[in-house]
C-alpha cells in the first residue's frame, strides 16, 4: 500500500462507485464500498433466471451505447462485448409499428409510399408551425410531427411514463427521441453498442474485483464512520444524506409483473404500449436481449410506472419546478460538507446513461488523484 494513501469511502456499489473505487485502489488508496442492496451493480444487476437460463435485467433493460471510445475501451477491459442493437415495437390502435419513428413508420400509419424528402415535406405539413420555441413537451411533438403521430405514439406513453401530462413535462424530453427520414430503426445511432456476455453484474464485480477494494453489501453507511476515513463518494440519493430534512426530490418507479411461457412470446425485447387505456408502458422479453444464446423457455416483465414512496427504488427523477427548486437547496447544503463528493444518477439527480455516469466517475476520480485536498462536493454541474 501506498504510505501516501487515502482511506477512501464510496456509498453505493454501482457504476459510480465501481469506477471511481477502481481508480483509487489502483493508484493504491484503499477503498472501502457500502451498498444497502444484497447484490452489486445497482439499478444495471442481472441474474440468471433459475428455470429457463435466461439472463435477466433485475431492473428493467440496459443497453450499452456510446460515442465515447475511452468509456468503450474501459468496459470492454472487464468484460466481453457482443453487439446488440437496440430495436424497439410499440403496439398503437391496434397495430405495431417501429421506433423511433422512421420513414417505415410514417409509412406504415399513413398507408403511403414516401420517399425522405417527400415524407419530411409531408410531417412539416402536419405540424403546427405557429409554435415558434416549444417549451413543453406536447407542444415540441405537435411541432415537429403533428397531432396524429404525437397521439398514436408520444402522449399515452408518455402520460403513463411520468404520470402527468406532456403539457407538463418540458420539451427536452421529447429532442432525445429522434424522428428517422431512413428506414433505420436502430433505436440508438451512437458508435458503439453492446451487451457484456455475461452480464453488468459480472461487469460491475470484475472493476470491484481489486486488492484495496472491500465490498460490504447490506450494509447501510454509519455515519460514523466517516471519521475513520479521508474522503467520502456518495452515489446515494443527495436528499438522504441530510436525512430528507427538507422533504424528498421526486422520482418516478417502476413495478414489475414477471410472467413466463414455453417459447417466444412476442418476437422482440421491447414492445411498448402507446395507447393510455393499457395500463403498463411496456413488455420486455430478456432472451432477446442476449441474441447469441439459445433458451426454450421465456421470461418477460410486464412495466408500471408510478409516483415513488419513501420505501420503492427510485428511477427517474421528475426535475419540474418544484423539483429543482429543493435540489438547489440541498445543492447549497452540499457545498459546505467536507471530504464528500456526490456523484451519480441520484447522488446528482439527474437521468445519466451509463456511458455518462462511467465518464464522471473516471473524471471524479482523476480529479481527486490530482488533488486530493480540494475535491469539491460536485464536479459536473447537477443543475
Amino acid at each position: 500500500m501506498n504510505p501516501n494513501s487515502k482511506r477512501i469511502l464510496i456509498v453505493g456499489a454501482g457504476l459510480s462507485g465501481a469506477v471511481v473505487g477502481r481508480t483509487l485502489a489502483e493508484a493504491g488508496h484503499a477503498v472501502k464500498v457500502v451498498d444497502r442492496r444484497p447484490h452489486i451493480a445497482g439499478n444495471c444487476h442481472t441474474e440468471r433466471d433459475a428455470d429457463t437460463g435466461v439472463m435477466v435485467h433485475v431492473y428493467g433493460p440496459h443497453i450499452f451505447h456510446t460515442d465515447d471510445a475511452e468509456v468503450w475501451d474501459y468496459v470492454n477491459g472487464f468484460a466481453a462485448f457482443r453487439p446488440y442493437r437496440n430495436r424497439v415495437k410499440t403496439t398503437s390502435g391496434g397495430a405495431v409499428y417501429s421506433l423511433p419513428v422512421n420513414l417505415h413508420t410514417i409509412n406504415q400509419f399513413y398507408g403511403r409510399t414516401f420517399r425522405p424528402a417527400e415524407a419530411r415535406a409531408f410531417l412539416e405539413e402536419q405540424a403546427d408551425t405557429t409554435i415558434a420555441d416549444p417549451q413543453t413537451f406536447e407542444d415540441q411533438a405537435l411541432r415537429f410531427v403533428g397531432p396524429d403521430l404525437y397521439e398514436a405514439f408520444f402522449k399515452g406513453y408518455t402520460q403513463k411514463q411520468w404520470g402527468c401530462s406532456p403539457r407538463d413535462l418540458p420539451a427536452s424530453i421529447l429532442k432525445r427521441l429522434p424522428v428517422r427520414f431512413n428506414y433505420d430503426d436502430n433505436y440508438f445511432f451512437h458508435r458503439f453498442q453492446g451487451m457484456p456476455e455475461d452480464g453488468y453484474t459480472a461487469l460491475v464485480g470484475r472493476i470491484l474485483d481489486h486488492p484495496n477494494i472491500s465490498v460490504h453489501l447490506n450494509t447501510e453507511m454509519d455515519p460514523a464512520d466517516r471519521a475513520n476515513h479521508d474522503h467520502v463518494f456518495y452515489s446515494g440519493p443527495i436528499d438522504g444524506w441530510f436525512g430528507y430534512d427538507l422533504g424528498r426530490l421526486g422520482y418516478r418507479t417502476l413495478d414489475f409483473e414477471r410472467f413466463t411461457h414455453d417459447g417466444d412470446w412476442q418476437g422482440c425485447a421491447v414492445m411498448n404500449y402507446g395507447d393510455v387505456e393499457v395500463p403498463f408502458t411496456r413488455i420486455t422479453e430478456h432472451k432477446h436481449f442476449s441474441p447469441w444464446e439459445e433458451h426454450e423457455g421465456s421470461v418477460l416483465y410486464r412495466e408500471f410506472s408510478r409516483a415513488c414512496e419513501p420505501d420503492d427504488i427510485p428511477y427517474y427523477p421528475i426535475r419540474q419546478v418544484h423539483e429543482k427548486a429543493l435540489l438547489g437547496q440541498y445543492l447549497d447544503r452540499a457545498q459546505n460538507e467536507r471530504h464528500v463528493t456526490f456523484l451519480g444518477r441520484l447522488g446528482t439527480y439527474r437521468y445519466l446513461d451509463m456511458d455518462v455516469t462511467i465518464r464522471e466517475a473516471l473524471d471524479c476520480g482523476r480529479r481527486f488523484l490530482a488533488d486530493p485536498d480540494s475535491m469539491p462536493a460536485f464536479t459536473v454541474d447537477p443543475l
